[in-house]
């Protein structure tokens, strides 16, 4: 029994190990529930799938929500919401069980891979503060005793506003009545290898600005050297808000010896509509700006001026327009889709890949996945081109798509033949995991696919099968993204116990 034990704890050591992951750049969403008609956890899934969304923070740790993520791959932040500080602060016992229920009991299955304590405590709750770090203690107490502190970490997301006299970055401190608690804080996040989670807003610094902030300044568009921003201590120069903000964040913890914790963006956005009087720079054409340059400003790892070249992972506010949220008119629309999926506005990523292609407009693709297993491949192949009724006899010898010969280039052709077919439909662009949703135009020479000239090829019509699934049930991994290696060692050591 021992021996048993001990193989079966090297195997989920492995498997959580492939499962966390290490990314530096990404970009990430928020995915809010103020609705009055929240999608099923089965849908918002198939969204991010079809999206190749692999980060995401959720305000709570929904059990329903977390069992449709399990197996996914895809990386979670979940939160302790606000009101539930008073229990957990004031109490080790209700943090232990509070981990057990919503973190061991869905663990290495979901990835999750940081807990939110709270939502800017310290700006929007002050009389809970002091709760914030007796929180933040039991709750990494539970964890140790759980063996899931190193893949695990905890903070909590500040609003900018702790920040004071933010511009120039370099003369930024922290409300310094917040010491108390910003303090230790610093000193945990430090102990822990946790980032600090800041939520960073240039809308609403560029509204409340009275237009000293110019809107360009805001959106990331090019500026001219002579307006860009010179901090004056620095020379250091700044083009767009959300550096200047992230910088003052650092800046702010270096005045308090606080050197070595990374920013992390756990909310930014623009919202895409609002009162057209009183909110006239909430439009769809401003929210496609920001976020198209936000995304490409993140992955191309610019950093800011102060750490070039450093990752600053970025959560954008928000999946789903929230039309229950109360407030100025602009609350209910910071999505990216409506509550049926629908792309509130089609960002313009064109040349950037995968990430985030919810254009569905004639300008996106369905392609088969780098590195996805061939047999995967094949099988989802051969499903598109039977049961899915994609005309596939433009793959065979002599026709225009023929080559390159591969099952990967063929499969390509076919996937993207039926999600054209199925008017790019949520869930159309997934086959088992091998096939996600690009901007960039696999057309090459003669072979046109579907998407550039509108033509959808399908040989009559087919309804998806659920998430576009093969017949083959060995498809089906146990855990999220974890390799055929690891697979091949778990399988050695269950075999090994079993002999022994």
């Amino acid at each position: 029994m021992r021996k048993l034990s001990f193989f079966l704890l090297l195997l989920l050591t492995a498997a959580a190990a492939a499962v966390r992951g290490d990314d530096g750049a990404y970009i990430g969403v928020n995915i809010g529930t103020a609705m009055s008609s929240v999608p099923a956890p089965t849908q918002i899934t198939a969204l991010l799938r079809s999206q190749n969304i692999r980060h995401i923070r959720l305000y709570d740790a929904d059990p329903a929500m977390l069992s449709a993520l399990a197996n996914t791959g895809i990386r979670v932040i979940i939160s302790v919401p606000n009101d539930q500080l008073l229990g957990i602060g004031n109490s080790n016992a209700t943090a232990a069980k509070w981990v057990a229920r919503n973190v061991a009991a869905h663990f290495p299955m979901v990835n999750i891979t940081a807990i939110a304590v709270g939502s800017e405590v310290l700006s929007t709750l002050p009389n809970a503060a002091p709760l914030i770090m007796p929180a933040m203690r039991y709750l990494q107490n539970a964890l140790v005793a759980a063996a899931l502190d190193r893949y695990i970490k905890i903070s909590t997301p500040h609003s900018s506003s702790i920040i004071l006299d933010s511009f120039p970055p370099s003369q930024a401190f922290f409300n310094r009545s917040l010491d108390p608690v910003l303090v230790p804080l610093l000193k945990f996040l430090q102990s822990t290898g946790a980032p600090l989670m800041l939520n960073v807003y240039p809308y609403y610094d560029y509204m409340r600005s009275n237009g000293v902030i110019p809107l360009d300044y805001a959106l990331f568009r090019p500026l001219p050297p002579n307006k860009e921003a010179v901090d004056a201590n620095t020379l250091l120069h700044y083009t767009n808000v959300f550096d200047a903000v992230v910088d003052a964040a650092y800046f702010a913890m270096a005045y308090l010896n606080v050197t070595n914790v990374p920013v992390m963006v756990t909310e930014t956005g623009w919202p895409h509509k609002g009162d057209a009087s009183a909110e006239p720079d909430a439009n769809a054409d401003n929210a496609d700006t920001y976020n198209s340059n936000l995304i490409r400003h993140v992955m191309n790892v610019t950093g800011t001026p102060k750490h070039p070249g450093v990752a600053v992972p970025t959560y954008i506010y928000e999946l789903y327009d929230e039309d229950t949220r109360p407030g100025t008119a602009s609350e209910k629309y910071w999505g990216l889709f409506d509550m049926n999926g629908v792309p509130a506005y089609a960002l313009h990523l064109t040349g950037s890949g995968v990430l985030l292609a919810n254009d569905t407009t004639n300008q996106t693709f369905c392609v088969a996945r780098e590195g996805a297993d061939e047999k995967m491949l094949q099988a989802a192949l051969d499903w598109a081109c039977g049961p899915g009724k994609v005309d596939c006899s433009v793959l065979t010898q002599g026709q225009p798509c023929y080559d390159p010969d591969t099952v990967q280039d063929h499969a390509t052709y076919a996937f993207n033949a039926y999600y054209h077919g199925m008017g790019m439909a949520s869930g159309t662009c997934y086959f088992s995991g091998v096939a996600v949703i690009t901007t960039t135009d696999p057309s090459h020479g003669p072979c046109v696919y579907g998407g550039k000239n509108g033509s959808a090829l399908l040989n009559g019509t087919s309804m998806a099968p659920s998430s576009n699934s093969t017949t083959e049930s060995g498809s089906r991994r146990g855990v999220g993204d974890v390799s055929s290696f690891v697979l091949t060692v778990a399988i050695a050591l269950l075999l090994s116990v079993v002999l022994l």
